[in-house]
């Protein structure tokens, strides 16, 4: 059983539910130990446990240390099962990051798979749902599997109580990416999503999107979801281009003035449009794991983050798997992922 230590590298959930992910996907059991050890709350809160219990149900797992607040945990699953699943956060915790964590041994499993997911579907400090519908699974498309997601209702920290579904049709391997070049933007939008707050937040964020990107005033919408159960607020901001269209999102906060959350967001698509990169910081995050069960690929992208970093120690510990980062300039990176594979659903049947 390989044991592994939740406080190494950035030390988030993150290495938790990578850890999961691949569990589920090669077959092997695991023990880790100080699960969030550096953070305020330590241990599992409740997304981090629903994401353990969304993986035993998918796996067929044991798990033993499943319970809020644990710090460790051991895990051992009899397969990767397909069907339909109910997943339930049961607060504003990360539908996304649940998501993401049985999402990859889906996408190779030996059958279609269909979820239902509830809680929060836009947090700060975690894709929101919009990432996943325009950035993140058409890339995984373009490897192969069938990905649909849709937002029945969204959900804002901290009252919660989003709901999303999705849609999985696998391949029985995923093809290799290449992601080097950008290319021109062709399009871009702003987007300033209220719920149960009032309109002139969500037009001075947009205000702002004018002022300082000077994006045209027909790509910038308002949009009300009075449907959210709480009040909430998040600004998006997308680049398309003709390798991917990247979401950069700012989140409005109690206390927080509209031009400081706009502003948020500005920075960040000033940064990778100077950069002059396909991928987005948080977008490499995402792919390491993907690509790494495809067999390797390849993207330029702006200086790995710590968080990024640590997920790749994870893959290297389950997939025997290298990356070769080459900096480029002060503000750019290219990123070679190599691994065995690829990974399919004959490599670990139940």
């Amino acid at each position: 059983m390989l044991t592994i230590d939740g406080s190494q590298g950035e030390g988030g959930g993150q290495i938790l539910r990578t850890s999961l992910a691949l569990s589920l996907v090669t077959g092997q059991p695991f023990r880790i130990i100080n699960i969030r050890a550096g953070r305020k709350k330590p241990g599992l809160l409740r997304q981090h446990l629903t994401a353990v219990q969304a993986a035993v149900e998918v796996g067929r797992a044991e798990a033993r240390g499943a319970a809020l607040g644990s710090l460790e945990l051991e895990f051992s699953p009899a397969g990767v099962f397909p069907g339909q699943y109910h997943f339930e956060v049961g607060s504003a915790g990360s539908t996304t990051l649940v998501l993401q964590t049985i999402l990859p041994p889906l996408l190779i499993a030996a059958g279609p798979s269909r979820l239902f997911l509830s809680g929060g579907t836009h947090n700060p400090f975690a894709p929101p749902f919009d990432f996943l519908e325009h950035t993140f699974l058409p890339l995984i498309r373009q490897m192969g599997p069938r990905v649909e997601a849709t937002l029945e209702r969204p959900g804002f920290y901290p009252v919660g109580g989003g709901r999303m579904s999705v849609i999985i049709e696998p391949a029985g391997s995923l093809r290799q990416v290449v992601l080097l070049e950008r290319g021109p933007v062709q399009s871009v939008w702003a987007r300033a999503v209220i719920a149960n707050l009032p309109r002139h937040i969500a037009e001075r964020e947009l205000a702002v999107v004018y002022e300082r990107l000077g994006w045209p005033p027909a790509q910038l919408e308002v949009r009300e979801a009075p449907e959210a159960r709480g009040p909430g607020n998040v600004l998006l901001l997308a680049v398309q281009t003709p390798s991917l269209t990247e979401i950069f999102a700012a989140f409005g906060q109690r206390g927080v003035r509209a031009e400081e959350v706009a502003g948020q967001a500005v920075a960040a698509v000033s940064r990778y449009l100077e950069a002059d990169v396909p991928v987005g910081e948080h977008l490499a995050d995402q792919l390491l794991l993907p690509m790494a069960l495809a067999g390797g690929g390849s993207f330029r992208t702006l200086p790995l983050s710590p968080h990024a970093r640590t997920n790749l120690g994870v893959l290297q510990i389950f997939l025997d798997c290298a990356a070769e980062l080459v900096p480029q300039g002060e503000d750019a990176c290219l990123v070679r992922v190599r691994a065995p594979g690829p990974w399919c659903s004959a490599s670990h049947k139940p």
